[in-house]
């Protein structure tokens, strides 16, 4: 087998024939001369004047097998179950493949959701955007599948040395994604998508002999001689689903993976409460930033005469700015052809996020632009520092977003150049947020320095991608969820909680992860640390 490299136009990369002889023309034979090969590897170089696809193609002889049909990766009869069990506390990506690899590994999961399986949760964020009321346990980031499931699937991560990212994108395509994300380097699922998928995972779990629990909700953990030996649940809601086991009080396994996403602010409140192990961890706030889609293609694809062939533009830009101190400024889960959503997971709070289906159709794009935050920029503000201090700092901006918003989750907007200009907007662009917008000047509502570094940052995005700034740019708040401000400390050896025995703090909640990928590789790390220390006894 041979690896080269080959660029190709769109027109050249949508035909075959121009494909096929690109390759021989790379490895300097005829045509009729040419072995087989595939296409592994695709993105798009936008960064001359003609754009083009990069690909990596493999050459070689023989047949190739394709990954979608070849032997499933999970078996129930290559993998019977040990009498084993793990207990793992959420459903999102983390949660699901940390299940999936502990049945390949013959040990039985449990998984353990405070909100609704897919197929119901969906009913409720319906039902939010049209009431305006939050569902505290079943809303966008809370339900199986996590927070991950309403923002469009985005498969990239950069986390490639905390395992094989090829064994995740695998076990997508076996339950329904498109085999494609095995080649793109900025691959995607879409929203409209992910909830088949996901269900497809459940049915794989169960069917195995895994168990899960919705509607259920930790409120402590069952520690005994400093070990974790289960945990303690109460119904997050009257309703249970029929198909699935009812809920005990008590729920006892061998090892419990914490994996609750970086909204579950009773998990931290639970390890204050007890004085476990917490730490305070930097993270990222700011707005999400919309525009028309057809100009952020202009602007990527270099002018209005760009190939009709090439699919909806996507931006990544990142920049140091100063405020006092250094800090980053950079987009955030960028969405071509996307929406926004309001993603607060209880009442008095106001968040957005982006979101896209796979068509990635909607006619604008919108990205979280967003502003590292760290204890110093915090402890100016307070008297009392502890590790929670950067989520109350969280928090706050959120109630003011909500107060502004008139304490609603309408979202506070404010178009771009009246924010560099700090001024009210006296009227807002057309936007495709799932609610109201409302003008409100959050050059007040957010925090001084972040409006600060926002400003140098949107000027030096506008240098990189000459027309960002632009008046129909518009501004939603507040994009606060960007990761968690918090971690629970784990040995960097066993992956155990330094004072709690049998606890495997995980993905994005325990500050480990930033995204489905990296959440589902560090899912399997924890079950493949579980089976390292059932191995040595």
């Amino acid at each position: 087998m041979k690896q080269i490299q080959i660029d190709l136009t769109p027109e050249e990369y949508a035909s075959e024939t121009a494909v096929r002889r690109a390759v021989a023309q790379a490895l300097g034979v005829r045509e009729e001369e040419l072995q087989p090969y595939r296409i592994t590897r695709r993105s798009i170089d936008c960064r001359r004047r003609q754009v083009l696809y990069h690909c990596v193609v493999e050459v070689g002889s023989g047949e190739f097998v394709v990954c979608s049909t070849c032997g499933p990766m999970l078996s129930t009869t290559h993998y019977p179950l040990s009498t084993k069990k793990i207990l793992i506390i959420g459903a999102g990506p983390a949660g699901l493949f940390a299940a999936l690899r502990a049945l390949q590994l013959g040990m039985k999961p449990i998984i353990v959701e405070r909100g609704k399986p897919v197929e119901e949760r969906k009913k409720d964020i319906v039902s939010l955007v049209r009431t305006k009321e939050v569902n505290p346990d079943s809303n966008w980031c809370f339900g199986e599948g996590g927070a991950g499931t309403y923002s469009d699937g985005k498969l990239y991560t950069r986390s490639t040395k905390r395992g094989d990212v090829s064994q995740v994108l695998r076990l997508f395509v076996e339950h329904g994604a498109d085999p494609d994300i095995m080649v793109d380097v900025h691959a995607h699922i879409g929203t409209d998508r992910l909830p088949a998928i996901i269900a497809s995972m459940r049915k794989t779990i169960m069917d195995a002999g895994g168990e899960y629990h919705f509607n259920t909700r930790v409120t402590d953990l069952i520690v005994k001689d400093g070990r974790v030996r289960g945990v303690m649940v109460h119904p997050s809601t009257p309703q249970h689903s029929s198909a699935l086991p009812s809920t005990p009080n008590e729920i006892t396994a061998d090892a419990v993976i914490l994996a609750t996403g970086h909204s579950a602010r009773d998990i931290y409140s639970l390890f204050a409460h007890r004085g476990w192990l917490l730490e305070a961890k930097p993270f990222a706030l700011g707005v999400r930033v919309e525009h028309p889609q057809e100009l952020i293609n202009e602007i990527q694809y270099h002018g209005k005469n760009y190939s009709p062939l090439l699919p909806p533009a996507t931006y990544s830009l990142t920049t140091q700015v100063y405020s006092a101190t250094q800090h980053g400024v950079f987009s955030f889960c960028m969405c071509p052809g996307g929406v926004i959503v309001p993603a607060a997971t209880a009442s008095g709070q106001q968040v957005v996020n982006g979101m896209s289906n796979a068509a990635r159709n909607s006619g604008f794009a919108n990205s979280g632009i967003a502003v590292t935050v760290g204890i110093e920029d915090v402890s100016p503000l307070t008297s009392h520092l502890s590790p929670l201090t950067l989520l109350d700092f969280q928090k706050s901006v959120e109630q003011r977003a909500f107060e502004a918003a008139g304490n609603t989750i309408d979202a506070p907007s404010q178009c771009l150049v009246d924010f560099l200009r700090r001024k009210p907007s006296s009227r807002l662009n057309k936007s495709n947020y799932m609610g109201h917008c409302v003008s409100a000047p959050l050059h007040e509502i957010l925090p001084p320095f972040v409006v600060d570094c926002l400003i140098q940052g949107f000027k030096d995005f506008d240098r990189k991608m000459h027309g960002f700034i632009t008046e129909e740019a518009s501004l939603l708040a507040v994009e606060s969820r960007t990761s968690s401000p918090v971690r629970i400390p784990r040995d960097k050896e066993t992956l155990q909680h330094p004072q709690l025995a049998g606890l495997y703090p995980c993905g994005e909640g325990a500050g480990y992860a930033g995204g489905i990928v990296s959440s589902a590789l560090d899912g399997i790390r924890c079950v493949e640390a579980i089976g390292r220390q059932y191995s040595r006894q």
